[in-house]
């Protein structure tokens, strides 16, 4: 329980948030942390002017407890798999890309052979999605153009090709492959720069001496979807993240690879980690799923 308050309070940053989060009063909370101090031998909290926060002792235990928990995890879903129900908790880190149609299907389809086991998925930037693995915070990542990949380990990845949305009657909708400075000459509505999506459209913009000069920039791809409905402007995406719909308002067109070669998708889990049962199995799933989704895709190009 006092792990569980340590984590409490390093989440919110503030002894008596934490104290109303955990339903416990603040002087016990409080009494909890010091003793929990004394008998360690070292202070796990700076005291700061405004609330405290984690200092490096802090952090290691964090670390053990919650490395300490997903072990404690594992064995229960290995025990629960001995008697033949399959139990436990998955816990994604995922780009937004894949919440409207790919993870919700997968989920349902986990849950349909196995209705024991609950998910929570967080949605995450690429660089998030990396900090939430090392954190322990989620088992498995999904996620377009990660970062750093230092303790990533991917378990698969496909290809995906940034594609423009724009409304059905837009100019360049006649085309079926644009080419970058099709999108840049025309008003274009971006992510911001901590997404792949945006990361990959920088990067070719500045080898052709051309910059992205959003109407609207945002962190929400729905709001982008939504958005080009309004304003006859072009959007992006990756294709997992967009369902075609034939005769429908909106229409979807690749960009040329000559000017922006395609991002990688990458499934992942943090290096070295032993994964509890039911998230290792629905790690397959996914990878099976994602192969299936390239074939697919590979033979209708």
């Amino acid at each position: 329980m006092t792990f569980r308050l340590i984590e409490a309070v390093a989440r919110a940053g503030s002894m008596r948030k934490a104290a109303e989060d955990m339903n416990i009063t603040p002087s016990a909370l409080v009494r909890r942390i010091s003793r929990f101090e004394e008998e360690f031998g070292a202070d796990v909290f700076e005291r700061l002017p405004g609330g405290v926060r984690l200092n490096p002792a802090g952090e290691l235990v964090l670390h053990h407890y919650r490395a300490t928990s997903s072990d404690l995890a594992r064995v229960q879903s290995q025990v629960a798999d001995l008697s033949g129900e399959r139990r436990g908790h998955v816990s994604i880190a995922s780009s937004q890309a894949m919440l409207p149609y790919f993870l919700p299907k997968q989920i349902a389809d986990y849950r349909a052979l196995h209705p024991g086991v609950t998910f929570s998925v967080n949605v995450r930037d690429r660089a998030q999605a990396e900090e939430e693995l090392a954190s322990y915070s989620s088992d498995i990542a999904l996620v377009f153009e990660p970062v750093y990949l230092v303790d990533f380990q991917v378990i698969h990845a496909i290809p995906q090709t940034v594609h423009a949305i724009m409304r059905a009657d837009h100019p360049l909708a006649a085309k079926q492959e644009l080419r970058l400075r099709d999108c840049l000459d025309v008003g274009h509505v971006a992510p911001t720069a901590k997404y792949g999506v945006r990361y990959l459209l920088d990067f070719a913009a500045r080898q052709s001496s051309r910059r992205v000069s959003p109407l609207v920039e945002t962190e929400s791809f729905e709001l982008i979807r939504h958005y080009v409905m309004h304003e006859n402007a072009i959007g992006f995406q990756i294709p997992i993240g967009l369902e075609v719909v034939p005769g429908g308002p909106l229409v979807y067109r690749p960009i040329s690879t000559k000017d922006m070669p395609a991002g990688s998708l990458i499934l992942g889990q943090m290096r070295g980690r032993t994964l509890p049962v039911a998230s290792a199995r629905f790690a397959m799933q996914l990878a099976t799923a994602l192969k299936d989704y390239q074939l697919e895709a590979d033979s209708r190009a």
